[in-house]
């Protein structure tokens, strides 16, 4: 993955954690613990009751890999990270991906070994692998391109609830009959994740939508 990827997704969760705890990384949240709680979810999605029918719904499966990749990034950070480093490294994890520990088996059967594998890790570790997170990404089929549009999509998302009035409660997420991740997931198609000022390209769509329906 691009480390000016990996970098400016790392600038944008840590001012989003900012906000939450401007001291957020002398708190130790566990990060891990919320990251393997989202695999927990992304299973239901995906579907794992042998005892009834269930068909996976791919695009939410996607989207909660994206949860994930906010929980792990933020895991990752130390007092003094010098993040372009962090960025440059993490750029390299994800060149390592570990072999497919379910080769051979259907596309269900290698989220499930991969989401596991990572749920593991995160729990004995209290940690969190980026490269066994890209193997998750890699057998939901989510490409690295994929992965930062719904990223800086979501995170843009959570500021602009955020300076809307979420906390005191006067947000409407509903926007003309549908949800604000609805019109989100509009936006995102229409415009280009490649080019300069994306992030601030979202908050502006966001924002004329929101307008346009109050």
């Amino acid at each position: 993955m691009n480390p000016d990827a990996i970098l400016n997704m790392l600038q944008m969760q840590h001012r989003m954690n900012s906000r939450v705890h401007t001291d957020w990384i002398d708190q130790r949240f566990a990060w891990y613990r919320a990251a393997w709680i989202e695999c927990g979810e992304l299973m239901d999605h995906v579907g794992y009751k042998w005892w009834k029918k269930q068909t996976p719904d791919m695009e939410q499966v996607r989207l909660e890999v994206v949860d994930i990749w906010h929980f792990g990034m933020s895991a990752l950070f130390e007092r003094d990270t010098d993040l372009e480093v962090l960025a440059q490294q993490i750029s390299a994890d994800f060149l390592s991906l570990p072999g497919d520990v379910a080769e051979g088996r259907s596309e269900k059967e290698r989220i499930h070994a991969a989401t596991e594998a990572l749920a593991q890790h995160a729990l004995e570790s209290k940690g969190f692998s980026v490269a066994l997170f890209g193997a998750l990404m890699q057998a939901c089929g989510l490409s690295p391109a994929e992965l930062y549009r719904h990223y800086v999509g979501k995170n843009v998302l959570n500021f602009f609830r955020q300076d809307h009035g979420y906390q005191e409660g006067t947000y409407v997420k509903e926007w003309q009959g549908r949800e604000d991740n609805e019109h989100l997931s509009e936006l995102l198609e229409e415009l280009d994740e490649s080019a300069p000022g994306f992030p601030e390209a979202v908050y502006q769509a966001l924002a004329s939508r929101y307008a346009a329906a109050a």
